[in-house]
């Protein structure tokens, strides 16, 4: 004998599967908006060539490990136009943002980043000396809460002042730089040692301003036989100046990284610093995931280090390119 339900029986029962449905519905949305989402502070100290291929390496990097711009993830890029004096309040801005990780492109941009915080996981790239600018304890032991990529091979300085004093000739090197930034000071330091080893003397012109740039410049004309420009923000972010002096007078430029050569100096050895951006991106997307912590992260240098001859630079500087240079080193050929 079958039991007859009662209206209100009937009602109950319905209300009970439309609450199970809709929870179902619910709880697949909620596990599709479950995917967290991400804020990355970027603070780049600077706009050359150089710093913002770095930041592009790093963005791609990310995008390579599922952190996409737009869908899961959200960058708030700052750029601190070579003024040390806005790298600070940029930091403090992202930390009281929040954001789930600080990139810190450049020495002057990580110190101010560790300098506010502690806790919120920071990753730096374009750092010449992190051991002395204070960010790492040491380099296979980063420490606290920030690692990175260092732009300072050991051999690649050494590479571009062997050419210089070798093929060069070159008994007098000048050398621009801004003497505020400490990851410069380290790089004439190692310029003014390794030209000592080979017989040649540097001659310093310091600036402290992308304003001073040329000025400084035309100060080393008839006191030097080559030119040299470290990897210096403030001087890299003005080097057509020293272009347009190198070339009108003829003497012969060199720089530290291969994005300044290819824009008219003669020759350098260096990477890609889109490399190094891509390498801290990957560092980033492993902290993300929780795969690792930053302290387990050692700070890398470099990879694919190589010499590269900018022929056009050469003539316009009144250099004889020499064949066997083949040999040593890879020619750059556009503009």
């Amino acid at each position: 004998m079958k039991k007859k339900l009662s209206a209100a029986s009937v009602v109950l029962a319905g209300l009970i599967a439309l609450a199970g449905c809709s929870s179902d519905a619910s709880n697949g949305k909620t596990e599709k908006e479950k995917e967290k989402q991400y804020t990355i502070g970027l603070t780049q100290y600077a706009k050359h060539p150089s710093l913002d291929a770095a930041t592009e390496g790093f963005k791609k990097a990310l995008e390579d490990n599922g952190f996409k711009e737009g869908e899961n993830v959200k960058f708030d890029f700052q750029n601190a136009q070579a003024d040390p004096n806005n790298t600070q309040p940029i930091a403090n801005n992202f930390v009281g943002d929040k954001v789930d990780l600080i990139f810190a492109n450049a020495t002057p941009s990580a110190v101010s980043a560790l300098n506010a915080t502690k806790e919120i996981p920071i990753v730096f790239t374009s750092v010449t000396d992190p051991v002395g600018a204070g960010l790492v304890e040491a380099l296979e032991k980063p420490g606290s809460n920030i690692t990175g990529t260092t732009d300072n091979h050991p051999d690649a300085t050494k590479k571009t002042i062997d050419f210089i004093t070798g093929e060069i000739g070159a008994k007098n090197i000048g050398v621009v730089y801004n003497a505020g930034e400490q990851n410069s000071e380290v790089q004439v330091d190692q310029v003014s040692k390794l030209a000592g080893d080979k017989g040649a003397k540097v001659v310093k012109a310091s600036v402290s301003t992308s304003a001073e740039v040329k000025q400084a410049t035309e100060s080393l004309v008839g006191r030097v036989d080559a030119i040299y420009i470290p990897t210096d923000n403030t001087v890299v972010s003005a080097l057509e100046s020293v272009i347009s002096v190198a070339d009108s007078k003829k003497i012969p430029l060199f720089v530290g990284e291969l994005d300044s050569m290819k824009k008219g100096a003669v020759a350098a050895s260096g990477f890609s610093y889109f490399d190094i951006g891509y390498q801290t991106g990957e560092m980033a997307a492993d902290i993300l995931k929780g795969d690792k912590k930053t302290s387990d992260i050692p700070v890398e240098l470099p990879k694919d280090l190589k010499l590269m001859i900018n022929r056009q630079a050469a003539d316009a500087q009144g250099i004889e390119v020499k064949p066997e240079w083949e040999k040593i080193g890879e020619f750059f050929e556009g503009k």
